[in-house]
């Protein structure tokens, strides 16, 4: 069979100027990387507290291979399930204040399971508008009736639960939304989902490590307990600088998923030296605050400087600091006209975000230096003067 209709599909993203790129990187993760041969500053890794290039982490997995050997072997029903697993989730269930937690190999599969697990024909899933692929794919697949609420409408929300006469209710947003870095209303949402006897589950994959006293997420930054918000879901590969995902909940959540998600019983468990690194840096992000005040200085810098030279900013109080462009060929073209300058941005375009929504994912980590969020202050105002 020929492939015409594919090239033709491939050239028209190409004409709108949508057409997305690999970059490789040649260096380890940090402010200063070398990508394709270019060494440049870096401001679009979600390494949001500067832990996945750690000594300490990098000593933690090296001791990990020595104890554990490389691959796991198999799925965590059958043999891979190693000590090493077996502390991080009791070292997370702890962190979260949940019962129990169960580890997946990527955030990704850890959404499609939960939902999929949860829910059948009979039910009803309620999302906003701007969640995660992840979170709207795990919806769609699961035959659930699949509805969406406008972006943080809770009075909307309310109405499509009301008119609902579904055996299970799953309420699922964000925590931080990825490309807008703003939070979700959580308390209200959980006032929502209690009101019309709903589960509420959060992916609050960009806010673990980021906010609250103990780098315990949106969880704690809005002190909801287990029975406010009992599906929480978290990635290791962002704050906590290592990889895997996590689901903190009841005993009966987790023994559900371990019995019926698809994507942990059928899929090889995570490499146990992994989990072991991840052991100490649950340990650094909940000791060095300072990390975490280190961000919401840099945040502060970064907006008042932005906003000073004139570029439209989102309403965000995390990393994610996005700079709304509109139009794709001109994030293009700016994020073009940086990586001249020596900086590395992405441009975020359609069908990532809605359409007239392109936009520069800024986003800021704690080992970034004053120094250089001014040097990207500097470059985005040469580009500002040159009208790129």
């Amino acid at each position: 069979m020929a492939f015409e209709s594919l090239e033709a599909a491939l050239a028209a993203r190409q004409e709108a100027h949508l057409y997305r790129q690999r970059r490789q990187l040649e260096s380890a993760q940090g402010p200063e990387v070398r990508v394709d041969g270019r060494s440049c500053l870096a401001f679009c890794s979600n390494d949001y507290l500067g832990l996945a290039s750690h000594p300490q982490l990098k000593q933690a997995l090296i001791e990990g291979v020595e104890r554990f050997g490389v691959g796991s072997g198999a799925s965590h029903l059958v043999v891979g399930h190693s000590s090493a697993h077996q502390q991080l989730e009791e070292a997370l269930a702890e962190f979260t204040g949940r019962p129990r937690a169960l580890l997946f190999s990527t955030g990704y599969m850890a959404n499609l399971g939960v939902i999929n697990a949860l829910l059948g024909r009979q039910d009803a899933v309620f999302e906003d508008r701007l969640n995660h692929a992840s979170l709207l794919d795990g919806g769609l697949l699961s035959g659930a009736r699949f509805q969406r609420y406008q972006h943080n409408n809770v009075d909307g929300l309310r109405q499509r639960l009301a008119n609902t006469e579904a055996r299970r209710k799953l309420v699922v947003t964000d925590g931080v939304f990825s490309m807008d870095g703003d939070l979700a209303d959580l308390p209200a949402l959980a006032d929502a989902a209690a009101a019309a006897d709903a589960w509420l589950m959060v992916d609050d994959a960009h806010g673990f490590g980021c906010l609250g006293t103990q780098g315990g997420g949106c969880a704690e930054h809005f002190a909801l307990d287990t029975e406010q918000l009992p599906i929480l879901v978290g990635t290791l590969g962002k704050g906590f600088g290592t990889a895997g995902a996590f689901v903190a909940g009841s005993e009966a959540l987790i023994e559900t998923l371990i019995q019926f998600a698809r994507p942990y019983i059928y899929t090889t468990a995570l490499p146990p030296a992994l989990a072991w690194a991840t052991l100490t840096s649950l340990k650094l992000v909940r000791e060095e605050s300072w990390r975490r005040e280190r961000l919401q200085q840099l945040i502060r810098r970064f907006r008042q400087g932005a906003s000073q030279l004139g570029f439209e900013l989102m309403d965000s109080c995390t990393p994610i600091q996005p700079i709304l462009v509109g139009a794709a060929d001109r994030a293009l073209a700016l994020s073009q006209a940086l990586e001249q300058r020596g900086i590395f941005v992405s441009a975020i375009r359609p069908p990532t975000v809605p359409e007239g929504g392109a936009r520069l994912r800024v986003t800021l980590s704690a080992s970034h230096t004053e120094e250089q969020l001014d040097r990207l202050l500097e470059a985005l105002a040469q580009c500002r003067e040159q009208g790129a």
